[in-house]
């Protein structure tokens, strides 16, 4: 369960990269209220694409943290950084959501622990 919890951390962090002017203009007061009320709106199938969005993203970050650990340079750690969120961005987008949508449910699942276990159940079943 923990495990999961930190793939959904780090999944959120890797895409935050990408997704910083959308989480930018997310931090509005009113459109952070919305983002609330819709977090309980949720389909099963967002948050089974989330699921796997969020397993696959894990694994795109395990492989590029290495190959930062091993960069020489920051042009070389930019570069892998550009590569690594295209990589989750397209992640995300193969399992049907956007980053802005990706990361409202992940804000959701982060903060509704009867979201995160659905969640967790279906990342099982995958």
């Amino acid at each position: 369960m923990k495990r999961f919890a930190a793939v959904v951390s780090a999944s959120m962090l890797a895409t935050g990269f990408a997704a910083a002017p959308v989480l930018a203009a997310d931090q509005s007061s009113s459109q952070s209220g919305q983002a609330q009320q819709q977090a309980q709106n949720f389909s099963d199938e967002q948050l089974q694409n989330f699921a796997a969005a969020s397993q696959e993203i894990a694994g795109i970050s395990q492989n590029y943290t290495q190959q930062l650990q091993n960069a020489e340079g920051s042009e070389a750690q930019q570069s892998i950084r550009e590569e690594a969120n295209q990589q989750m961005v397209q992640a995300v987008q193969d399992n049907n959501l956007d980053v802005e949508e990706f990361n409202r449910i992940g804000q959701a699942v982060q903060n509704n622990p009867q979201m995160m276990q659905r969640v967790q159940q279906m990342a099982q079943q995958q």
